[in-house]
């Protein structure tokens, strides 16, 4: 039997609990989004599947989309498709002006201010800062790449000197350097794809899906556009966050053998690859991105298996639902000028000790 999922994930989260909670056995196997499985884990929701990934095999998958799966040591889903975010440019613009695709964020910024001084019907730098989960992923990006995180060893970290300053960058896009328009703080990821897509911004953040709509016949950015890594702060390291799948067996199932086998099937290297070919969804086998005739149908999955190797799993806690509800309206605060940086990530940092504290 299959089950028709609601349409938003987080609908799909709750149809989940209230489901699991009941110990339904309607469903032997679960679609997962990357946050749920510490959480399904820890409640004894999830068979433990380390026996379908052995130790020595666990290598085939990124780094990221296996951390995201083991909770307390044990693999309790297998990745099915990965996702993470990466730096949109207009390579012919680029080109035009002399510039290379921004390593830092400041030359990012240097870069957008001198294009758009010579283009101004172009916006510099677009990304998702509406408040919803999408926030996050675009805040962690700047965390993780100045040196910063939300926990660390078991404390919460999250109002750390590099996190302000992170935070505070990200507004500066908006307040002082005005490369990013106020738009984005209303924005998710079709408004930005629709704008850099008519060809009405020089960088955008987004995820993988974007590129074969912009390939498309008519597209007005077809074959004038790059991708490559997110920039970082100086000295500091690029990181993207990271999205996709997994493949998840209900404890409940009255057909575990049955549910093991089909999971083992989807997530092989021949059933990742023809959903590659198929319908787009990245592999998350490393040795695909090598695969000739993957990357001849598809050149583009190439230039992500950089991107995708050092894409970061948000906080891999049980509580994750919770504490994204906390970032959530403090990050949008500081960005929409009703809280200062700093006084955002203290309130949250308050905010996440409670949570934790009461486990």
């Amino acid at each position: 039997k299959d089950e028709t999922l609601p349409a938003s994930t987080d609908e799909q989260h709750q149809f989940y609990v209230i489901n699991l909670e009941g110990k339904s056995s309607d469903f032997d196997v679960l679609s997962m989004d990357v946050i749920w499985v510490p959480e399904f884990a820890r409640t004894g929701w999830l068979k433990d599947l380390s026996t379908l990934i052995p130790e020595d095999k666990r290598n085939e998958f990124f780094p990221g989309p296996m951390q995201a799966v083991t909770y307390k040591g044990s693999v309790y889903a297998i990745p099915w498709y990965i996702d993470a975010g990466l730096l949109y440019y207009r390579k012919d613009l680029l080109n035009k002006y002399g510039f290379e695709p921004p390593k830092t964020w400041q030359e990012l910024v240097k870069t957008a201010r001198s294009i758009m001084e010579k283009e101004p019907q172009v916006y510099g730098f677009i990304w998702q800062g509406k408040q919803y989960e999408g926030l996050v992923c675009n805040v962690l990006e700047y965390f993780w790449s100045n040196g910063g995180d939300v926990l660390k060893n078991g404390r919460v970290v999250i109002n750390s000197p590099e996190n302000i300053e992170a935070l505070q960058f990200m507004v500066d896009l908006i307040r002082k350097y005005k490369v990013t328009p106020p738009l984005v703080v209303t924005a998710i990821e079709e408004p930005t794809r629709h704008i850099f897509g008519s060809g009405r911004a020089l960088f955008m953040r987004n995820w993988p899906y974007a590129w074969n709509i912009f390939q498309r016949e008519g597209s007005a950015v077809r074959g004038k556009i790059g991708v490559s890594r997110l920039p970082s702060f100086p000295g500091k390291s690029s990181a993207s966050t990271l999205g996709g799948w997994q493949l998840g067996i209900n404890r409940y199932s009255k057909n575990p053998k049955a549910a093991e086998r089909f999971v083992k099937f989807l997530t092989s290297s021949e059933s990742q690859k023809t959903l590659a070919l198929t319908i787009g969804y990245k592999p998350t086998r490393k040795s695909l991105y090598r695969d000739a005739d993957l990357i001849a149908q598809q050149p583009f999955i190439a230039s992500l298996y950089d991107i995708f190797m050092t894409a970061r799993p948000r906080p891999v806690t049980p509580y994750y639902m919770l504490i994204t509800q906390v970032m959530q309206p403090e990050f949008s605060a500081a960005l929409s000028g009703i809280k200062t940086p700093e006084d955002a990530l203290k309130t949250a940092r308050i905010q996440i000790e409670r949570i934790l504290g009461a486990e």
